[in-house]
């Protein structure tokens, strides 16, 4: 089997495929019944305005990771894969398995950053797979990051959130509360702004306040 039908699938939900890797047990990743582990992993994702046109379309009154579950499982079952989704616990390292398919490096910030979306792109889920995939993704190449010598990202934050000791969750929650934040609020983080990589798939103003606000809701002071 190709990631070709699944490309199809995912795309009607403004989805697609942002890597995948055959599991190894150290990989930590869900069995697909008692003793049957899986032997293909897809991490499924979003960039650019595509999940978020089918979303406004679609949504219902439903949030976002509602909506994601409800078009994902059906897919899976269809594929016959099993659906795995990062905000159900026990949480899994969805980060750590993009990082194994080779599709994302280290960023300043601690995003890590994807060598076409830059730091517009999220992880919606992945789907394990009981049979072996054509996994045909390209690798990542090298971190941009590392020849990045201006580092815009780091400097535009105006609160100085990202810094030696790793993200200040505490302050960027506490700007975004405040006026000053209006800026962050609309048109998304400026420092996300600042990357000149993946600026094609740059967050409309009305994605970016949707997903902003999400961020200050669970971020309350």
């Amino acid at each position: 089997m190709s990631l070709d039908a699944l490309r199809t699938d995912l795309a009607e939900l403004g989805l697609l495929a942002l890597g995948a890797f055959a599991p190894v047990a150290a990989d930590e990743v869900p069995n697909l019944a008692p003793g049957t582990a899986p032997r293909s992993l897809v991490l499924v994702g979003n960039a650019g305005a595509d999940m978020w046109r089918a979303y406004s379309a679609q949504a219902a009154g439903r949030s976002l990771d509602d909506w994601c579950r409800d078009g994902l499982a059906p897919l899976a079952e269809a594929h016959d894969a099993f659906p795995v989704f990062p905000w159900e616990r026990p949480f899994r390292p969805f980060q750590r398995w993009l990082r194994r398919a080779g599709r994302t490096h280290a960023s300043p910030i601690g995003i890590d950053i994807h060598p076409d979306y830059g730091l517009w792109w999220g992880l919606r889920g992945a789907l394990a797979f009981a049979m072996p995939l054509d996994l045909d993704l390209p690798a990542a190449g090298d971190n941009p990051c590392e020849t990045c010598a201006e580092r815009p990202c780091l400097s535009a934050c105006p609160v100085a959130a990202f810094g030696p000791d790793g993200y200040d969750v505490a302050a960027c929650a506490a700007h975004l509360h405040a006026p000053a934040g209006a800026d962050c609020m609309a048109l998304a983080c400026r420092a996300r702004r600042a990357c000149p990589i993946g600026r094609d798939y740059t967050q409309s103003p009305d994605q970016a306040a949707f997903h902003m606000r999400a961020f200050r809701a669970a971020h309350g002071t």
